[in-house]
């Protein structure tokens, strides 16, 4: 795969003019990010990317020239296509490194889309014993992290699953109301340990959907507490207007919700507390722009709350099916404009 560092293209075609990364000092800094595991997909269909204004833009640097100062990656295991492999991981790694932006590895533990729908333990992994699988979980995320860290970049958070509302791994390692989850969070404690091991400074998550549901996040939770399971922050994603019956819904009631939870999740367990995926109708950019500066105002001032990630912004339903990103014409819209607020 060809390596890319961050460039700017000029207008007049004179050549690519490089974007310095500029190093962020805070004590207690504030993820601005995206998720945009999509980018080097994208490329090899020949998908470019440009500023509003027209000028071609690697997307790493193009997510920080609109205020981002973090990228979120997802990890497969052995994907059919080898995107978000650890070699693909590995490459958009460096991008964010090279622009001095902080990240977040997402492990999904499977081959594929692992979600609240669907936790499928990959094909090398399946005639494992649920002992096996505790310590494959453990291999695979010191393995990924440690060729991160092998080529020189830093990890500031890890996801230990992805949206595990009720596990992973499943049936192995599935949490529901007859199974308190002992299993699934001996999974998440061999993962924490193999983060710890190799970047023992990053900060681990459990990830949980829904923001707004607080019920179904108290009872996750609640069992993660009981169960003993070893993690840094909670992380939460929030859709506020998915596609329901013949439109979207007011953001409004989902994100005014979320925001209260916020509160009471990280009163309840004294952990901090992050937004790892948001997204909002691409063809809503001015509503799309409230709903975040609403997120934005509720959390000022909270240093518990620790970030807000658009997922995959540079995506759209023209180039691979997805409705919820922020670009029209390979372009941002006006969606992002309160990250550089």
């Amino acid at each position: 795969m060809a390596m890319f560092s961050a460039l700017l293209f000029s207008c007049n075609g004179k050549g690519p003019e490089t974007v310095p990364p500029e190093p962020e000092v805070q004590e207690n800094f504030f993820a601005k990010g995206a998720d945009i595991s999509w980018v080097t997909e994208m490329e090899s269909k020949g998908y470019r990317f440009q500023t509003a204004d027209g000028r071609e833009m690697e997307c790493t640097a193009l997510m920080k020239s609109l205020g981002m100062n973090s990228i979120r990656l997802r990890v497969w295991v052995n994907p059919k296509d080898s995107w978000c492999n650890a070699a693909d991981v590995l490459e958009k790694a460096r991008r964010a490194s090279q622009q001095g932006m902080k990240l977040m590895i997402d492990f999904h533990y499977s081959d594929s889309w692992a979600d609240p729908g669907q936790q499928n333990i990959p094909a090398a992994w399946k005639s494992m014993n649920t002992a096996a699988l505790v310590s494959a979980v453990a291999d695979h995320t010191r393995e990924v992290l440690q060729l991160l860290k092998d080529n020189g970049i830093d990890v500031e958070w890890v996801q230990v699953g992805n949206e595990t509302n009720t596990g992973m791994l499943w049936e192995a390692g599935r949490v529901s109301n007859s199974n308190k989850g002992s299993d699934f969070i001996r999974m998440v404690n061999s993962g924490y340990d193999a983060v710890k091991a190799v970047y023992p400074e990053a900060k681990v998550l459990l990830h949980h959907s829904n923001a707004h549901d607080l019920p179904a996040n108290q009872w996750f939770f609640d069992l993660m507490k009981a169960g003993g399971a070893k993690y840094d922050m909670i992380g939460l994603s929030l859709y506020p207007s998915y596609w329901s019956g013949n439109a979207y819904p007011d953001w409004r009631p989902s994100t005014q919700q979320a925001v209260a939870n916020f509160s009471a999740l990280h009163e309840r367990y004294s952990k901090d507390v992050m937004l790892v995926e948001f997204g909002m109708p691409a063809s809503q950019p001015e509503k799309a722009a409230e709903a975040l500066t609403y997120i934005f105002n509720g959390v000022e001032g909270k240093d518990w709350f620790k970030g807000i990630f658009w997922w995959e912004p540079e995506s759209e339903h023209s180039r691979n099916q997805y409705d919820y990103g922020a670009f029209e014409n390979g372009k941002p819209t006006s969606a992002l404009a309160p990250f550089k607020s």
